[in-house]
Protein backbone atom coordinates (compact mmCIF):
# COMPACT_ATOMS: atom_id res chain seq x y z
CA UNK A 1 0.00 0.00 0.00
CA UNK A 2 1.20 3.49 -0.83
CA UNK A 3 0.24 6.41 1.44
CA UNK A 4 1.27 9.78 -0.05
CA UNK A 5 2.10 12.34 2.62
CA UNK A 6 0.44 15.71 2.16
CA UNK A 7 3.31 17.21 4.18
CA UNK A 8 4.98 17.56 0.76
CA UNK A 9 1.88 18.94 -0.98
CA UNK A 10 0.99 22.58 -1.66
CA UNK A 11 -1.08 23.48 1.39
CA UNK A 12 -2.65 26.44 -0.44
CA UNK A 13 -4.20 24.02 -2.94
CA UNK A 14 -4.89 21.04 -0.71
CA UNK A 15 -8.13 19.83 -2.34
CA UNK A 16 -6.45 19.82 -5.76
CA UNK A 17 -3.33 18.17 -4.37
CA UNK A 18 -5.43 15.36 -2.86
CA UNK A 19 -7.06 14.75 -6.25
CA UNK A 20 -3.62 14.44 -7.85
CA UNK A 21 -2.99 11.20 -5.91
CA UNK A 22 -6.21 9.40 -6.87
CA UNK A 23 -5.48 5.70 -6.69
CA UNK A 24 -3.42 5.95 -3.50
CA UNK A 25 -4.29 3.39 -0.83
CA UNK A 26 -4.21 5.78 2.11
CA UNK A 27 -3.62 9.52 2.39
CA UNK A 28 -1.05 10.25 5.10
CA UNK A 29 -1.73 13.37 7.15
CA UNK A 30 1.08 14.56 9.43
CA UNK A 31 -0.25 16.41 12.47
CA UNK A 32 2.54 18.19 14.38
CA UNK A 33 2.15 20.43 17.41
CA UNK A 34 5.60 22.07 17.78
CA UNK A 35 5.99 20.32 21.13
CA UNK A 36 6.45 16.61 20.46
CA UNK A 37 8.35 17.51 17.28
CA UNK A 38 9.94 20.85 16.34
CA UNK A 39 7.47 21.68 13.60
CA UNK A 40 3.88 22.88 13.37
CA UNK A 41 1.59 21.65 10.61
CA UNK A 42 -2.15 21.10 10.46
CA UNK A 43 -4.83 19.89 12.82
CA UNK A 44 -8.36 18.62 13.09
CA UNK A 45 -10.19 21.32 11.05
CA UNK A 46 -8.01 20.60 8.03
CA UNK A 47 -8.54 16.86 8.41
CA UNK A 48 -12.30 17.44 8.53
CA UNK A 49 -12.05 19.52 5.36
CA UNK A 50 -9.96 16.93 3.51
CA UNK A 51 -12.48 14.25 4.47
CA UNK A 52 -15.11 16.18 2.49
CA UNK A 53 -13.13 16.15 -0.75
CA UNK A 54 -11.77 12.61 -1.01
CA UNK A 55 -12.71 8.96 -0.65
CA UNK A 56 -9.08 7.94 -0.05
CA UNK A 57 -8.85 6.56 3.51
CA UNK A 58 -7.16 9.12 5.76
CA UNK A 59 -4.13 7.95 7.72
CA UNK A 60 -3.56 10.53 10.47
CA UNK A 61 -0.12 10.44 12.10
CA UNK A 62 -0.28 12.41 15.34
CA UNK A 63 3.17 13.72 16.25
CA UNK A 64 1.76 15.51 19.26
CA UNK A 65 1.97 15.66 23.03
CA UNK A 66 -1.07 14.33 24.89
CA UNK A 67 -2.59 12.21 22.11
CA UNK A 68 -4.79 10.65 24.82
CA UNK A 69 -6.74 13.90 24.76
CA UNK A 70 -6.84 14.59 21.01
CA UNK A 71 -6.62 11.37 19.03
CA UNK A 72 -10.21 10.18 19.29
CA UNK A 73 -11.37 13.43 17.65
CA UNK A 74 -9.56 12.40 14.47
CA UNK A 75 -11.31 9.02 14.51
CA UNK A 76 -14.65 10.77 15.00
CA UNK A 77 -13.81 13.07 12.06
CA UNK A 78 -13.69 10.02 9.82
CA UNK A 79 -10.00 9.12 9.74
CA UNK A 80 -9.51 5.51 8.67
CA UNK A 81 -6.33 5.00 10.72
CA UNK A 82 -5.10 7.17 13.60
CA UNK A 83 -1.51 6.67 14.72
CA UNK A 84 -0.17 7.93 18.04
CA UNK A 85 3.44 7.89 19.21
CA UNK A 86 4.59 5.35 21.76
CA UNK A 87 6.79 8.05 23.29
CA UNK A 88 3.82 10.40 23.88
CA UNK A 89 0.82 8.24 24.74
CA UNK A 90 0.08 7.82 28.45
CA UNK A 91 -2.26 4.84 28.34
CA UNK A 92 -1.59 2.98 25.08
CA UNK A 93 -4.02 0.12 25.68
CA UNK A 94 -7.06 2.29 26.37
CA UNK A 95 -5.95 4.57 23.51
CA UNK A 96 -6.24 1.65 21.08
CA UNK A 97 -9.62 0.63 22.48
CA UNK A 98 -10.97 4.20 22.29
CA UNK A 99 -9.81 4.71 18.69
CA UNK A 100 -11.36 1.43 17.60
CA UNK A 101 -14.59 2.24 19.44
CA UNK A 102 -14.72 5.55 17.56
CA UNK A 103 -14.53 3.69 14.26
CA UNK A 104 -10.85 3.96 13.30
CA UNK A 105 -7.94 1.59 13.06
CA UNK A 106 -5.44 2.21 15.86
CA UNK A 107 -1.79 2.79 15.01
CA UNK A 108 1.31 3.02 17.17
CA UNK A 109 4.45 4.75 15.91
CA UNK A 110 7.99 4.36 17.22
CA UNK A 111 10.78 6.86 16.66
CA UNK A 112 14.25 5.72 15.52
CA UNK A 113 15.57 5.63 19.08
CA UNK A 114 12.65 3.58 20.45
CA UNK A 115 13.05 -0.18 20.71
CA UNK A 116 10.32 -2.33 19.19
CA UNK A 117 10.75 -5.03 21.85
CA UNK A 118 9.46 -2.72 24.59
CA UNK A 119 6.12 -2.34 22.78
CA UNK A 120 5.31 -5.83 21.54
CA UNK A 121 2.72 -6.60 24.22
CA UNK A 122 0.97 -3.25 23.70
CA UNK A 123 0.98 -3.77 19.92
CA UNK A 124 -1.29 -6.79 20.32
CA UNK A 125 -4.10 -4.23 20.76
CA UNK A 126 -3.15 -2.22 17.66
CA UNK A 127 -3.93 -2.51 13.94
CA UNK A 128 -0.93 -0.61 12.56
CA UNK A 129 2.73 -0.29 13.52
CA UNK A 130 4.47 2.76 12.03
CA UNK A 131 8.25 2.43 12.04
CA UNK A 132 9.86 5.86 11.58
CA UNK A 133 12.79 5.64 9.17
CA UNK A 134 13.75 9.27 9.90
CA UNK A 135 13.48 11.43 13.00
CA UNK A 136 9.90 12.76 12.87
CA UNK A 137 9.28 16.45 12.33
CA UNK A 138 10.25 17.38 8.78
CA UNK A 139 9.81 16.00 5.29
CA UNK A 140 12.61 15.43 2.83
CA UNK A 141 15.02 13.67 5.21
CA UNK A 142 17.33 10.78 4.35
CA UNK A 143 16.19 7.22 4.94
CA UNK A 144 17.80 5.37 7.88
CA UNK A 145 18.40 1.79 6.64
CA UNK A 146 19.28 0.45 10.10
CA UNK A 147 15.62 0.94 11.08
CA UNK A 148 14.71 -1.97 8.81
CA UNK A 149 15.72 -4.40 11.58
CA UNK A 150 12.56 -3.29 13.39
CA UNK A 151 10.53 -3.92 10.24
CA UNK A 152 12.02 -7.42 9.92
CA UNK A 153 11.22 -8.19 13.57
CA UNK A 154 7.65 -6.96 13.20
CA UNK A 155 7.17 -8.97 10.01
CA UNK A 156 8.38 -12.13 11.79
CA UNK A 157 5.91 -11.52 14.61
CA UNK A 158 3.07 -11.08 12.13
CA UNK A 159 4.04 -14.27 10.33
CA UNK A 160 4.15 -16.24 13.58
CA UNK A 161 0.79 -14.84 14.69
CA UNK A 162 2.16 -12.83 17.62
CA UNK A 163 0.95 -9.57 16.04
CA UNK A 164 -1.77 -8.69 13.53
CA UNK A 165 -0.52 -5.25 12.52
CA UNK A 166 -0.03 -3.58 9.16
CA UNK A 167 3.69 -2.71 9.13
CA UNK A 168 4.12 0.84 7.87
CA UNK A 169 7.32 2.80 7.18
CA UNK A 170 7.61 6.58 7.03
CA UNK A 171 10.62 8.70 6.17
CA UNK A 172 12.82 9.00 3.11
CA UNK A 173 10.79 6.48 1.10
CA UNK A 174 11.44 6.82 -2.63
CA UNK A 175 12.13 4.69 -5.71
CA UNK A 176 15.53 3.74 -4.30
CA UNK A 177 14.63 2.94 -0.70
CA UNK A 178 11.21 1.32 -1.13
CA UNK A 179 12.80 -1.89 -2.42
CA UNK A 180 14.77 -2.49 0.79
CA UNK A 181 11.75 -1.58 2.94
CA UNK A 182 9.54 -4.01 1.01
CA UNK A 183 12.12 -6.79 1.25
CA UNK A 184 12.33 -6.21 5.02
CA UNK A 185 8.58 -6.81 5.29
CA UNK A 186 6.78 -3.47 5.23
CA UNK A 187 3.17 -3.49 3.96
CA UNK A 188 2.50 0.24 3.73
CA UNK A 189 4.86 2.96 2.55
CA UNK A 190 4.47 6.66 3.36
CA UNK A 191 6.00 8.78 0.58
CA UNK A 192 6.06 12.56 0.52
CA UNK A 193 8.48 14.27 -1.81
CA UNK A 194 8.82 11.10 -3.94
CA UNK A 195 5.14 11.55 -4.85
CA UNK A 196 4.49 15.27 -4.69
CA UNK A 197 7.88 16.14 -6.18
CA UNK A 198 6.97 14.19 -9.31
CA UNK A 199 5.36 15.77 -12.39
CA UNK A 200 2.55 13.21 -12.15
CA UNK A 201 1.95 12.23 -8.52
CA UNK A 202 -0.60 9.52 -9.39
CA UNK A 203 1.91 7.87 -11.73
CA UNK A 204 4.56 8.12 -9.00
CA UNK A 205 2.20 6.29 -6.61
CA UNK A 206 1.65 3.53 -9.18
CA UNK A 207 5.39 3.19 -9.85
CA UNK A 208 6.19 2.97 -6.12
CA UNK A 209 3.49 0.34 -5.63
CA UNK A 210 4.85 -1.73 -8.52
CA UNK A 211 8.39 -1.49 -7.17
CA UNK A 212 7.27 -2.55 -3.69
CA UNK A 213 5.30 -5.48 -5.11
CA UNK A 214 8.36 -6.72 -7.01
CA UNK A 215 10.45 -6.74 -3.84
CA UNK A 216 7.83 -7.76 -1.33
CA UNK A 217 8.50 -10.26 1.43
CA UNK A 218 7.45 -13.83 0.79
Amino acid sequence: MIAPSILSADFARLADEVKRVEGADWLHVDVMDNHFVPNLTIGLPVVQAIRQVTDIPLDCHLMIDDPDRWAVGYAEAGAYNVTVHAEAVHDPISMAVDLQAAGAKAGLSIKPGTALDDWVEVLREYDTLLVMTVEPGFGGQSFMPDMLDKVRSARRMVQTGHLKVVVQVDGGINADTIEAAAEAGADCFVAGSAVYGADDPAAAVAALRESAARHTHG
